[in-house]
């Protein structure tokens, strides 16, 4: 670990952060200024954008100095709360900390703690922001990754780095470079920040026996950008089956299968990108209330589709009793073959990495030689996946035993046809 790398060095580029509205949004901070160093001009734009933001504070701060006596540490941490709120109102931000006064620098020994306590903040958001979890200090790490046990599966999950500029180098491999976004402040939002910045003083001053500042100079540099670094953390299991269930108690047709223009042009293009007229037979995973189904059942000899969740198996089956639907998932229920045609539309982004490359293999080698493989999946990564889109499509394509037959990508979605050597 380098000591104080400067700011230099860190010469990235990044995609621009996506946007999308947000209903409400749980921010998580190990100690008051986290917040405001990482991801106040992310804060403030979603903010006014009318996002519902929860701010957790972990910890008072109060043991930034650890020669501190008692008295002097519960002075620092009053001192901290104070500046908190300051450093709110110079953002513009309307927002209430929630202070669960942990110990600071002890978080990793009440992670279960904090993170049932986060859990009951996150009920219902849609987005998590929290300390970057591989971050080198400890209690971002504990708070990060409570964070992301706590969060919802429908929640979109990203963290912010802040130690990470300083303590690690740029060149370190497990950096996710690959899952880093940023988000481009605006004139307002950066003078914004520095003023908040600096209203937390016990940081920014020698502490009570003349220790280092917290934020000298050349950190406070990392913070002085024009925009903020944001990685990704997706999910690392394969999107529950609750999730989906829970979708299908709530809706008839959750992804509006039937009427919306997406799924009706995906539809329209995936039957037509098919290279044959007609399959012996077909294998459809993931069918949902079977509208695609429907379709693929003439153009083949014999179809099996399956799903997870029965009330959707349930409804595909009201409109058919001559087809095979079942209940079932990948990668357990995939047959073993041979097969013509795999049908893969909007699920290889939902599986973790174990049940993706075993979905993969199990498929490809269920193929006849000369047999087609289709995938179609929306591009914009949804909260519950532990992949996206186009990090599939390039799986798929770049397997040694299928060859790329059609590509179509557009600003919605991406479609492959790939025929087994």
């Amino acid at each position: 670990m380098r000591a104080f790398v400067s700011e230099h060095e860190w010469t990235r580029t990044f995609p621009a952060w996506p946007e999308q509205q947000f209903r409400r949004a749980l921010v998580v901070a190990a100690h008051p200024d986290d917040e405001t160093l990482g991801t106040s001009g992310l804060l403030q734009h979603l903010h006014a954008a009318g996002t519902e933001v929860t701010l957790v504070v972990a910890t008072d701060g109060d043991a930034a100095f650890p020669a501190s006596d008692p008295a002097e540490r519960r002075a620092l941490g009053r001192a901290r709360r104070t500046e908190l709120a300051r450093s709110l109102a110079a953002q513009g931000l309307d927002v209430r900390p929630e202070w669960l006064g942990l110990p600071d620098s002890d978080l990793t020994a009440h992670s279960g703690e904090l993170t049932e306590a986060l859990r009951g903040y996150a009920v219902d958001c849609d987005l998590c922001l929290m300390p970057w979890p591989d971050d080198p200090h400890p209690d971002h790490q504990a708070a990060g990754r409570a964070a992301l046990a706590a969060a919802p599966a429908a929640a979109h999950r990203w963290s912010y780095p802040i130690w990470m500029w300083h303590w690690r180098d740029p060149g370190d491999p497990d950096i996710p470079w690959h899952q880093g976004f940023s988000y481009q402040l605006t004139d307002g939002e950066h003078t914004a920040k520095d003023a908040a910045i600096h209203t937390f003083t016990t940081q920014l001053a020698p502490g009570p026996h003349g220790e280092e500042p917290i934020l000298p100079t050349e950190v406070l540099a990392h913070f002085d950008r024009r925009f903020e670094t944001f990685f990704r953390e997706p999910p690392d299991r394969s999107a529950p089956v609750e999730r989906f269930t829970e979708l299908y108690a709530n809706s008839a047709d959750p992804w509006h299968v039937e009427t919306s223009w997406y799924e009706r042009r995906k539809r329209a293009l995936l039957l037509a990108a098919l290279p044959r007229e007609r399959y012996r037979t077909i294998v459809e995973p993931g069918c949902g209330t079977g509208t695609l189904t429907r379709e693929l059942s003439e153009r083949c000899d014999r179809l099996i589709a399956f799903d997870l969740v029965p009330e959707a198996v349930r409804r595909a089956r009201s409109w058919s009793s001559d087809v095979d639907i079942r209940g079932g998932s990948v990668p357990e229920d995939l047959p073993s073959g041979p097969v013509d045609l795999f049908v893969y539309s909007e699920l290889l982004y939902y599986l973790g990495e174990a049940d993706l490359q075993r979905t993969i293999d199990t498929s490809v080698a269920a193929l006849r030689p000369g047999g087609d493989l289709v995938a179609a999946h929306w591009l914009p990564w949804a909260p519950e996946a532990p992949h996206d889109g186009v990090g599939v499509h390039e799986r798929l394509a770049a397997h040694p035993e299928l060859e790329l037959l059609v590509t179509h990508i557009d600003e919605q979605f991406r479609l492959d046809v790939l025929r087994r050597r």
